[in-house]
Formats: structure tokens, C-alpha cells, sequence
């Protein structure tokens, strides 16, 4: 009976050493080994050996890369405007044992660090410079939990400062800006437009003169070509008129008439035309000119 107890006893023992001695650990995780209170050893991943009784596993946690998000904070800029600001930290624990018992809580104090430091940054800045350094306060930030976390066996990989929420009344001024801004820049390229086409027209006409100077077999800059663009012009001015559906009456001086188009076609005007004259023995209608005959 005694041989019974005493073979359970061991057997108990055997399996308590056992299951207290034999760890694993997982991939991407370390684990802290402290022997009577004391660090000993930190452990890697995979089947790893304890000590029963004298040692234990104090800390396990992982190594690969995680996120800390920072909650909207408050924060007041230079000229007295209050923000509501977030950020997200990437970083990693790079030294188990560092991190473990150099800090006591690795997290908070990052997050503590990054609202410390993104109140400082955004302070000394203008509301306007807020939106344009948002990099270079990434910058500063990364640099400041660099330089603090460099004892903490923690490695901050990159700081992202994500939304900066501007007060009502500021984010409708922001607005109308925006649009008269737009505004602005679509009028410009409108009139860039309106030159471009200026341009391509003046071009254009250009060059069906050169066409038409080849042509007539004249020179561009002749009296003769001259004379026959303001010709062409005339006709088709009288046939615009023409072809508008308002009625319209004409006086002329006959003896203009004549001259304006004789130099049109390049010749001398009739010299009897100083003879002729409007009988003054009816009236004059208005709204239908009667010319009489030619004295």
C-alpha cells in the first residue's frame, strides 16, 4: 500500500517538474525568465527549458511591430485657436528586459510622451502653418519619442499625426476661401483659354491671307490686295445685314456711295456724279425715301 502512495507521489512530482519546466514559446513573443525574484535569462521562441521551483516565467509579451492610437486631444495654436487633434504611433519592443523593468508601463508613457510633445509643436505654430508643417511636426514628434523612449528597450518606428479638427467657424472661413480660390483659378484658365483661341484665330486668318495672296498672285502688303480685303469685307458685311430678319433702311449721299465704291474697286469715281442732287420739291418720308430723278 505504502509502495502505491509513494509511486503516485513520484508520479505527481515527476509531472509537476515537468509541466513547470518545459515552456514554449511563440513566434513573434519573448518571455522573461526570473530565478528567486531575480532576472535570469530572456527566452526565444520555441521549447524552452525552466527551472521547477527556483525559476519562473515573469513576462511574455511580443516583438513584432504594433499600433498605439492616440484619442482626439485638445491643443491651442500660437494665435489663441483651439484644435482638436489625434495621432498613431507605430513602434516595437526591441529589448524585452529593458522594457519590462525599466518602465512601468510602456504604453502610456509613449502616449503621454506624443501629447506632451504635439501640444508643444502645435503651439508655437500659427493656425495657418498647422496644415502646411504637418509633416514636419511628424518629424519633431519621432524625434522627441527617439530620444525619450532610447532607455525603454522600445524603438518608435514612425508618428502620424491623422486629423486636425478646426472650430466651426474656422472651417467655414477655410471654406470660402477654398471656393474663391477655385473660382479665381477657373477665371484664369478661362481667359488662357479665351487667348489661346485669340491666338490660334489670329493664326489662322493669317494664314488664309498668305493663301489667298498666292492665289490673286498679289503681294500681302499691295494697295491692289489691300483694296480687294476691304471689297471682300464690304460684301460680306451688306450680306449679314441681308440676312437679318429686322427690316433696315439705308441713307446714303449718292455721291459717297460712289466714291467709297469706286476706291473700294480701285477705280476713279464718276465726275458727273457732282451733279447729281435730291429733288427738294416733295418731301421726305421717313420711313420710305423717295428720290425723285437725278438733275
Amino acid at each position: 500500500m505504502i509502495q502505491y502512495v509513494v509511486a503516485l507521489l513520484a508520479t505527481a512530482v515527476v509531472g509537476y517538474a515537468v509541466n513547470s519546466s518545459v515552456k514554449v514559446v511563440d513566434e513573434g513573443d519573448q518571455a522573461l525568465v526570473e530565478r528567486l525574484g531575480k532576472y535570469r535569462r530572456t527566452l526565444k521562441p520555441g521549447l524552452q527549458l525552466v527551472l521547477p521551483l527556483l525559476e519562473k516565467i515573469a513576462y511574455v509579451d511580443t516583438v513584432r511591430e504594433r499600433v498605439l492610437d492616440i484619442e482626439p486631444q485638445s491643443v491651442i495654436t500660437n494665435d489663441n485657436l483651439t484644435l482638436q487633434v489625434d495621432a498613431v504611433i507605430y513602434w516595437q519592443i526591441i529589448d524585452m528586459e529593458r522594457a519590462y523593468y525599466a518602465i512601468e508601463d510602456v504604453e502610456d508613457a509613449i502616449a503621454s510622451i506624443v501629447l506632451t510633445s504635439l501640444r508643444s509643436e502645435i503651439g508655437r505654430l500659427q493656425l495657418r502653418e498647422v496644415l502646411s508643417t504637418k509633416d514636419e511636426i511628424d518629424k519633431a514628434l519621432l524625434k522627441k519619442l527617439d530620444e525619450a523612449t532610447n532607455t525603454w528597450g522600445v524603438k518608435v518606428i514612425r508618428v502620424e499625426v491623422q486629423n486636425i479638427i478646426f472650430p466651426q467657424k474656422v472651417q467655414e472661413a477655410m471654406e470660402s476661401e477654398r471656393v474663391a480660390l477655385s473660382q479665381k483659378q477657373a477665371m484664369i484658365e478661362k481667359a488662357e483659354g479665351e487667348k489661346q483661341a485669340a491666338i490660334a484665330k489670329a493664326l489662322g486668318e493669317a494664314r488664309s491671307m498668305q493663301v489667298l495672296s498666292e492665289t490673286l498672285n498679289l503681294k500681302p502688303g499691295s494697295p491692289e490686295f489691300l483694296q480687294f480685303l476691304i471689297a471682300q469685307r464690304y460684301v460680306e458685311a451688306n450680306q449679314k445685314i441681308s440676312e437679318s430678319s429686322n427690316s433696315k433702311i439705308l441713307f446714303m449721299d449718292p455721291k459717297a456711295m460712289s466714291e467709297a465704291l469706286a476706291e473700294l474697286v480701285g477705280e476713279s469715281p464718276d465726275p458727273n456724279i457732282d451733279n447729281l442732287s435730291v429733288s427738294p420739291s416733295k418731301p421726305h418720308n421717313l420711313n420710305k425715301p423717295d428720290i425723285d430723278k437725278l438733275a
